[in-house]
């Protein structure tokens, strides 16, 4: 459904997002680019409790839901497939941030995660990061690397990812239930985006 100009009511108990699409079709970022001195990458197949901690502590400041909503069997199937790349950005061994790359979509890979948790911000991890995503993806034999982001996500993440070399191509907006209301955050998440039982 294509929405209308004007303004639109959202249901009680939801909250709705505006989602920008990107994608590239060839990596931007030729070289690897060094992390910081004692924090490296890994690919990892994380624990069911592993994975859900690390993607809360990076993901709850922005609401990031959708893992958290799988039951065990179906996040593990995701976790374990050949379709998914886990890479743990690790502080002297302590998880600190996540770039997890589908590719299950035909000939595309799709950034799915990208983050790191708010105490890691401004240690130069995003521009190492983003050079491993897309030296992983492009290493595989695919026609476009893609990702989301939405308003609700880093102020600066839209600008990152197009300094980064992706390309806007659609926008959408997105009405889903609170996940702070009878969900899988508390009250307390995401204090920036009103919530409006």
């Amino acid at each position: 459904m294509t929405l209308t100009a004007g303004m639109h009511a959202v249901p009680p108990g939801h909250i709705a997002a505006v989602v920008t699409y990107l994608q590239m079709t060839t990596p931007a970022i030729s070289a690897a680019k060094p992390f910081p001195a004692g924090i490296d990458a890994r690919q990892e197949t994380l624990d069911i409790d592993s994975y859900r901690s690390l993607f809360r502590a990076v993901g709850t400041p922005w609401l990031w839901t959708g893992r958290l909503l799988l039951d065990d069997d179906a996040l593990a199937a995701i976790l374990k497939s050949g379709d998914t790349e886990t890479w743990v950005i690790r502080q002297n061994g302590n998880a600190i941030g996540l770039v997890e790359l589908d590719f299950s979509p035909d000939a595309a890979c799709e950034l799915a995660y990208f983050g790191m948790v708010k105490t890691a911000t401004g240690q130069g991890l995003g521009g190492p990061m983003m050079a491993l995503a897309q030296k992983q993806a492009f290493a595989r034999d695919i026609a476009r690397f893609f990702v989301h982001t939405c308003n609700w996500d880093d102020p600066r993440a839209l600008m990152f990812y197009q300094k980064a070399g992706f390309s806007p191509y659609q926008s959408a907006v997105e009405v889903f239930a609170d996940p702070r209301i009878n969900g899988p955050h508390d009250a307390a998440a995401a204090l920036q985006i009103p919530c409006l039982p």
